[in-house]
């Protein structure tokens, strides 16, 4: 096995802090170093028992730290070997997943470490190993997935990774309640049939998309259990549950944006709302402006909100209070991508919002800024970019807010799953006939 490059494997840093204070750990209890990338894991184990002091407890912070240190040197030893990697995933309990370039093959090392030391069988990872190992070799000798993104038998990176499966991308969306109630519980084959059906009426779905909708949705569906509703399964199911809600129930949204750039540069506009003066800008920040920083972050970063915004809470724009489940089922699913916001408090600053009044205000702040710096303004395609898709996605949810259809969601999906809203509407229209949605 060759080292790893920590450059083209970077490792989360609570990660491998965790692995550095259990490889430490051991070192004091055993009065000497065990190599965690290489020792039998029926030796670490026994060394992880002298540090955990007794059987493993799964909500003990401090066995969770060690938890964390073992599943870092899994990770590493699959990495060493299989040329692995990490990746960002908000889905997972460490932030992030490992991958791997020649399979689609996702693992979380945590989850697999707490498992096997829940067991008191750090022996488990191996055998997972051995599986992983398994996988691959059919994966070399057979079609590559790879190709599926792109048709050419290239291997996967760590982008192809988080732009498939974390959630990184948001969305809002007014549910009509009463359909969403309707469609989570529903049986899972009556929602299959009235998928299918919709697909056979969506005429300007591209075949690729009605066969990867017909592989990857119906046949999930058919696969649940016909005798229990879709909400009743939804613990085993989530994602699918809160797609169907999405594509039954929806009926109005915004567009899909980077969570960084609601929670940065978006959300904030709506709280600083259109000032008519402005204060100074300081040394620092007029020489990022020389050097050709956007008006809009320095906007967003030095201008005072008109309006209260939580100092915690969701996306800094949410309170905790206002965050809630969209049916009383979802309760039992651990990490939701569908939630209910509480609009009261934001209602009536969406309404007095106007696109262009801001658009006006944000170039007079440039001028401003240029003026103070001694520098033309900086006018790039990509901050016009930035500021017209800021000001379409608040309109967006000024006007899904106002209508008072249904309920207000916050939707997280992944980079993929933004990219498919097109072929989500072309099969919402076709779902017009279900019985369901009627």
């Amino acid at each position: 096995m060759s080292q790893p490059d920590p450059q083209a494997h970077p490792v989360p840093q609570h990660v491998h802090q965790a692995q550095l204070q259990v490889a430490a750990a051991i070192e004091k209890a055993e009065g000497k170093p065990v190599d965690l990338l290489k020792a039998p894991w029926a030796d670490v184990e026994k060394s992880v028992v002298k540090v955990l002091g007794g059987p493993f407890q799964v909500n003990n912070p401090e066995h969770q730290t060690v938890a964390l240190g073992v599943a870092g040197a899994f990770a590493m030893r699959l990495i060493m070997e299989h040329q692995a990697f990490w990746f960002p995933n908000r889905d997972s309990p460490e932030g992030a997943t490992l991958g791997f370039p020649e399979a689609i093959i996702m693992l979380s090392p945590f989850g697999a470490a707490m498992d096997a030391l829940s067991q008191a069988k750090l022996g488990r990872l191996e055998d997972l190993a051995s599986d992983i190992r398994r996988s691959l070799g059919q994966a070399r000798f057979g079609t590559n997935p790879a190709q599926a993104l792109g048709g050419q038998a290239q291997k996967l990176t760590p982008v192809d990774y988080q732009r498939l499966f974390d959630p990184g991308f948001l969305q809002f969306v007014v549910v009509d309640a009463k359909k969403a109630t309707t469609t989570l519980e529903t049986k899972p084959d009556v929602l299959a049939r009235d998928v299918r059906n919709a697909l056979n009426r969506a005429q300007d779905l591209p075949q690729e998309a009605r066969q990867q909708f017909e592989g990857q949705i119906v046949q999930s569906l058919q696969r649940l259990d016909p005798s229990k509703s879709l909400i009743e399964q939804a613990e085993r199911a989530p994602r699918l549950a809160e797609l169907m809600v999405h594509l039954f129930a929806t009926v109005n949204g915004t567009g899909s944006a980077p969570e960084d750039f609601w929670h940065d540069i978006v959300l904030p506009l709506l709280f600083i709302g259109t000032p008519t003066s402005f204060p100074p800008l300081d040394e620092e920040e007029l020489e990022l402006y020389r050097q050709g920083a956007d008006p809009l972050p320095l906007f967003v970063d030095v201008v005072p909100h008109a309006h209260p915004a939580p100092d915690e809470g969701l996306l800094g724009a949410f309170e905790m209070g206002e965050i809630g489940l969209l049916h009383p089922g979802f309760a039992r699913v651990g990490a939701l991508r569908l939630i209910r916001i509480d609009a009261t408090r934001i209602k009536p600053i969406l309404a007095g919002f106007d696109a262009n009044k801001l658009g006006a205000t944000i170039k007079g702040f440039g001028d401003a800024v240029a003026k103070a710096a001694g520098k033309p303004a900086n006018d790039t395609p990509q901050g016009k970019e930035m500021l017209h898709a800021s000001l379409t996605l608040l309109s967006d949810l000024q006007r899904g807010v106002a209508t008072g259809q249904g309920e207000l969601c916050l939707r997280r999906l992944t980079e993929a799953e933004a990219a498919s809203e097109r072929a989500l509407g072309a099969v919402r229209k076709g779902l017009q006939g279900s019985l369901i949605i009627t």
